[in-house]
């Protein structure tokens, strides 16, 4: 049970990646890039033994691949983590770099996440936790600005 691929992409332009082991998931990712919608949105496909999952905002996906008995959660937990930093680092220049742009600085730190969620299930209570919380959070946000 492993997270065996990630990248950052603006649409079906990839800005960064990290591959745990070889395989046609680059290929494969290109494929389903194309078809993401470009609106705020989390989703996670299944395609064999491998599920996909993204979430993707302003326009960035956050993808990753994980075995199809990875649990969704820390897959998102993962994605969640990959999304701050990455936006920490970069904010709106993403919206404009060029292809591979971040890859050889944001690689480390996918590679470094990617082995961190894969292998330490304890922080998974509190980042589930975590994450619940900022989705309620963004959920007030919503519904006080419809009033």
């Amino acid at each position: 049970m492993a997270i065996l691929f990630a990248v950052v992409a603006r649409g079906t332009t990839i800005l960064a990646k990290h591959a745990w082991c070889g395989g046609n998931f680059l290929e494969v990712t290109e494929q389903i890039l194309a078809k993401i919608p470009s609106e705020n949105n989390k989703l996670t496909y299944s395609h064999g033994n491998y599920l996909f999952h993204y979430i993707c905002q302003d326009r960035i996906v956050y993808l990753c691949i994980t075995d199809d008995d990875f649990e969704r959660s820390r897959a998102f937990n993962f994605l969640n983590e990959i999304k701050k930093r990455f936006q920490t680092t970069y904010g709106s220049r993403a919206q404009t770099a060029l292809p591979y742009a971040m890859n050889s600085e944001f690689s480390s730190v996918l590679a470094a996440q990617l082995k961190h969620h894969s292998e330490n299930k304890g922080l998974d209570r509190v980042m589930e936790t975590q994450a619940q919380v900022d989705e309620l959070k963004g959920i007030m946000v919503r519904n006080i600005g419809i009033l």
